[in-house]
């Protein structure tokens, strides 16, 4: 026979084998309790002082007896509800009260979270009988981030009670199934966003707006955004465990699977809310990691993804739920438990990182070689820098009539593309697309790419290139320059290259004309349409060779037709 689950330290052995004998008890799959069943209830709670309650599936038979205390009852363990689900537990919960009040936070909170069919509160009369019935089931038609998850209804004793729990589940699963009809299945998954602002709303926005262009970039799905104001960053939840139960809520509502933190999460914040959730947790260093992953087509670009995910997890191999074969697909097997696995486990990481490494740096000798060929041939260097989505990949193509891959997504190119550009007069230059960057650049992903940043290192011109027509523009070149200076190419000759005028009213002439003295010393172009390119390339002529002398090859000044041949 099962155990008797919860508080049962000090019950006599007689009150534990009546609680015991509850088990072989059974109730008709179309109501909520028997009135013996409630009555047997009643009377043990009050001889107790402690609240009883019982499990029961959709069949009638009673799968759990739980003992709390005198004002709440903590249910077991009883698996985990597949996040996104439309299907209810399939078990109902039927405890009693010691008092004449409602169902409770807790009480609704576990229907909700449990997915549960339906709880019921009974409470104890002073002579230990069952009287008033409170009840409580979802809501499918619930909607809006404040509004109710539930239902409510009251019967003065079991026997005013005229509800079919069995028939009611069933109708509310139908209702939940119908929801999410038709809806576009997300291959990666469907997730609430989350932020904090402990400052600056609009800097918390725009970040927020970039977050949720990174989940359609990765596939994923976003059905809500959130962000909390708050004096500091909690060190536990990030956003508190009251805020957290509440997106476990809206989580419920909308069918969602994962929650995406617009915050890089410590080991210890994504062990502790992926305790208080059973939603998958991402924070936005993974989901950059994702994007990148899905989109290294090189094998150079997939040894450094690899390098940059195996640096980010490696500190989080402190579970012991967390082993190997969530990192690299394989797994160590059962070869000891505890701190001996996640040693082994860290071992194979620190050795796989070392190996990557080790191929990564074998890479960055053959760019090494390739770039003293092209100094011995005089040949100069551009590098497209540029917060990533501003328009690189096309500046490329239409400098170059080349066909790099376009698309509108952040990190869209992430293999670097190296195209040859033929000016008048035999001048020749190599014009080369990189990764782009984002505020907060995950340092992992920096350390990672080393290889391929190295390029800009040889570059004798930097095109920065900025989306003119994001308004937050302003704060992408802030976070560009500032990772190009932690690469130490701050004395690198840079020119602005304001892009995308074809999206703003009035062009990017009319914003340089009236913008910051930043923005007037920058070049309007469009690399659509092609507008401004031809002023473009005769300030690159002017920076590359300037009073009749080639920064590398001693050129003649650019004087001719400014249409470059390819």
């Amino acid at each position: 026979m099962p155990s008797v689950r919860g508080n049962t330290l000090g019950l006599k052995a007689s009150q534990v084998k009546r609680l015991e004998a509850t088990y072989r008890r059974h109730v008709r799959p179309e109501e909520v309790t028997s009135p013996e069943l409630a009555r047997h209830l009643s009377e043990l709670s009050l001889e107790t002082g402690r609240q009883i309650g019982v499990l029961i599936n959709r069949r009638g038979d009673i799968e759990h007896v739980i003992v709390g205390d005198a004002s709440k009852l903590e249910l077991p363990e009883i698996g985990r509800v597949r996040a996104g689900d439309t299907r209810l537990r399939g078990l109902r919960l039927v405890h009693t009260h010691l008092k004449d009040d409602p169902l409770t936070s807790d009480d609704l909170t576990d229907l909700v979270l449990l997915r549960l069919d339906l709880v019921c509160a009974i409470v104890v009369r002073p002579e230990g009988l069952p009287g008033k019935v409170y009840l409580g089931y979802l809501d499918p038609e619930a909607t809006g981030e404040r509004a109710k998850y539930w239902k409510t209804e009251v019967a003065e004793d079991v026997h005013g009670l005229d509800f079919d729990p069995v028939a009611r589940a069933e109708e509310i699963e139908a209702a939940f199934g119908r929801s999410v009809a038709g809806r576009e299945v997300a291959t990666e998954g469907r997730a609430i966003l989350v932020g904090v602002s402990t400052g600056d709303r609009g800097h918390a926005n725009a970040s927020m707006a970039e977050l949720k262009e990174l989940a359609r970039t990765a596939g994923v799905e976003v059905l809500d955004t959130f962000i909390q104001t708050r004096n500091k960053i909690d060190p536990r939840f990030v956003i508190g465990r009251g805020k957290l139960e509440e997106l476990n809520l809206r989580a419920m509502q909308l069918f969602a699977d994962t929650i995406i933190f617009d915050h890089d999460l410590t080991p210890s914040q994504a062990r502790h809310i992926a305790d208080r959730t059973e939603l998958k947790v991402l924070d936005r260093t993974q989901l950059i990691l994702d994007i990148f992953a899905q989109h290294a087509h090189t094998a150079e670009g997939r040894l450094q993804v690899e390098l940059a995910q195996l640096r980010y997890r490696l500190p989080r191999l402190a579970q012991r739920d967390e082993g190997l074969s969530r990192l690299m697909g394989g797994g160590v097997g059962g070869r000891g438990p505890g701190e001996t696995k996640l040693e082994i486990d860290r071992r194979r990481v620190r050795d796989r990182i070392t190996m990557l490494e080790k191929r990564i740096d074998a890479l960055s000798a053959g760019r090494q070689v390739r770039r003293q060929q092209r100094a011995r041939h005089d040949v100069p260097v551009i590098s497209i820098v540029g917060y990533t989505n501003a328009g690189k990949s096309t500046l490329l193509n239409h400098l170059t009539d080349s066909d790099v891959v376009v698309e509108n997504k952040l990190f869209a190119t992430l293999d670097p593309s190296s195209r040859r550009l033929r000016f008048p007069r035999d001048r020749e230059v190599i014009i080369t697309d990189t990764v782009g960057f984002i505020r907060d650049l995950p340092q992992t992903l920096v350390s990672a790419f080393r290889a391929t940043l190295e390029e800009l290192t040889e570059a004798d011109l930097l095109l920065h290139v900025v989306d003119a027509s994001d308004p937050d523009h302003p704060r992408h070149i802030e976070a560009v320059e500032r990772i190009l200076k932690s690469l130490g190419l701050e004395e690198v000759p840079r020119l602005l290259v304001y892009n995308k005028g074809d999206l703003l009213e009035g062009g990017v002439e009319g914003y340089v004309a009236h913008g910051t003295a930043q923005a007037r010393e920058g070049i309007p172009i469009s690399a659509e349409t092609g507008e401004g390119l031809t002023e473009l390339l005769h300030r690159v002529e002017e920076l590359l060779w300037r009073e009749g002398k080639s920064l590398t090859s001693g050129g003649a000044s650019f004087q001719d037709d400014p249409h470059p041949q390819h």
